[in-house]
């Protein structure tokens, strides 16, 4: 407008649309400004005024008074402090004179300070991946809740990860980070990769590594060995130096997160189905590495012909006790020195060198001390021949083979004579062992035992477990004349030069 002077923005936005490619008219109304000015400005040969920096204050400084005398001398000696506990600090020492609208002028002040005096920091050099040279390996906690048959389901996931393509493998884990969890994940990944890295790296594994002693485990040595693997880890709260499979721990767990929510639920019917559901987000992961894990698999090592050993030896004697889990064995087996080989998943009990016994692996809930793996079908035997000694027993919850069985035995506890409830839930469950038969029968009898009916032993045998006739087959014999017959045509079939032995 007329008699008013332009502002040094003005300048900047008129010139700065000439520069876009706009005609003079055009960008002098765009700045809000005249045509003739706009013609001044392009005709003076000085370059627009910059805007002075300013190197005044607005306003007093709330800190003036104990900045340098009081929090520089704070901050030099602990640098790492921070601004809301120096704040905390002046609020105690100096009562209503400095409240929280002074935290943000704090927080700039200390940033700033700590910019130019504070102490260095480290630095970190981002690393190109060679070609096959490096896998990782961590665990990790699922951040959502998995339950197997409507039961909470506390596990972890073992993650290995190709560096150089990002192919990654991961497996369901239960209990801690053991080298059985380690040594399991590890060559189940390394069986699906069709290869080997030259290095394998881990942080601070305990399931690897002696960190007292700082020497790796004899078992963690013998299986990089085995797989002519150098074992290398990262340095002790250096958790950005195993980057490479950190960061995909957080990827992987939002894209389960994702497809769970897409399932419309996060229950199981069995660990297996888990892992197979896991199985199939991690393929469509690595589809995004595809062409890089081609390249990479062609230059990995070579699987050794065997896989590990992947179990930890364990001596027992008169004990079947392992890892806080009391387990049942076959009485047989009772004072005998056995061999038990601890696998991730199950254990193997061996006498001398002959595998006795096979068993699932159970892992302690979370906050147990302890638990127990009891199989009534290994002692079923002795307790059919003294049948009293159930009701007492410290081990009857765990005799007893599911929930079933446990609400069965109440009812008839409470309709029976003492020495009859005994006597029937110790031959009900000689029946069920005996005739493979532990389901049907103990959901048939808890039905009629919810009325208060209760089938004698002799009528449960004959519902249940009565015997089916062996069917008659009708046939008659072959008169010795018919094979004369047989021999005699193929004797004319065959050529005289043709041999036939009879």
């Amino acid at each position: 407008m007329p008699g008013q002077h332009i502002t040094h923005r003005q300048e900047e936005l008129y010139m700065q649309h000439r520069q876009q490619g706009m005609t003079q008219q055009i960008a002098a109304v765009k700045s809000a400004i005249s045509t003739r000015t706009a013609r001044r400005i392009e005709q003076s040969n000085t370059v627009p005024r910059a805007k002075p920096d300013r190197d005044w204050r607005t306003r007093e400084d709330p800190l003036e008074a104990a900045w340098e005398t009081e929090l520089v001398v704070l901050l030099n000696a602990k640098p790492e402090l921070t601004p809301i506990t120096l704040l905390e600090h002046l609020q105690e020492h100096y009562p209503n004179q400095y409240d929280q609208r002074v935290l943000r002028t704090l927080q700039r002040r200390v940033k700033q300070y700590k910019a130019l005096h504070g102490p260095e920091k480290d630095v970190i050099f981002r690393q190109q991946a060679a070609i096959g040279l490096q896998g990782f390996s961590d665990f990790t906690h699922p951040d959502s809740p998995i339950t197997i048959k409507q039961q909470p389901f506390a596990h972890l996931l073992y993650q290995f990860r190709l560096a150089y393509s990002g192919w990654r493998s991961i497996t369901v884990v239960q209990g801690g980070e053991s080298y059985s969890a380690l040594s399991g994940g590890l060559q189940r990944a390394l069986m699906q990769a069709g290869g080997c890295p030259v290095e394998h790296r881990t942080d601070s594994l305990s399931a690897a590594r002696n960190n007292k002693q700082n020497v790796w485990t004899d078992a963690y040595q013998d299986l990089c060995e085995h797989y002519n693997m150098t074992p290398t880890r990262n340095n002790l709260g250096q958790s950005h130096e195993n980057g490479v499979v950190e960061c995909a721990n957080s990827s992987f767990k939002r894209r389960l997160a994702q497809h769970l929510t897409l399932r419309g639920h996060h229950d199981f019917d069995s660990i297996a189905d888990y892992q197979t559901f896991i199985d199939k987000v991690v393929d469509k992961l690595n589809q995004r590495s595809r062409d890089r894990f081609i390249e990479e698999r062609q230059v990995l090592q070579s699987l050794p012909e065997h896989s590990a050993v992947d179990y930890q030896l364990l001596t027992r004697s008169s004990t079947t006790e392992v890892r806080r889990v009391l387990y049942s064995v076959p009485s047989r087996l009772i004072g005998e020195r056995v061999q038990i080989r601890l696998y991730l998943d199950k254990l193997m009990l061996y006498v001398g060198l002959q595998a006795a016994l096979t068993l699932a692996r159970i892992y302690p809930k979370p906050g147990e001390s302890g638990t127990r793996c009891i199989n009534y079908k290994h002692i079923i035997r002795s307790l059919a021949a003294k049948p009293q000694a159930l009701r007492y027993s410290q081990l009857r919850d765990d005799i007893l083979p599911d929930d079933n069985y446990r609400q069965l035995w109440l009812l008839v506890d409470q309709g029976m004579a003492q020495r009859e409830a005994c006597k029937w839930i110790v031959t009900v469950l000689w029946l069920a062992y005996e005739y493979d038969s532990q389901q049907e029968l103990g959901e048939s009898l808890l039905q009629e035992a919810q009325s208060s009916r209760f089938a004698s032993i002799k009528t449960i045998q004959e519902r249940f477990f009565t015997p089916q006739q062996t069917p008659t087959v009708k046939g008659g014999q072959h008169s010795l004349q018919s094979y004369d017959e047989l021999l005699s045509s193929l004797k004319s079939q065959t050529t005289p030069t043709e041999e036939v032995l009879f």
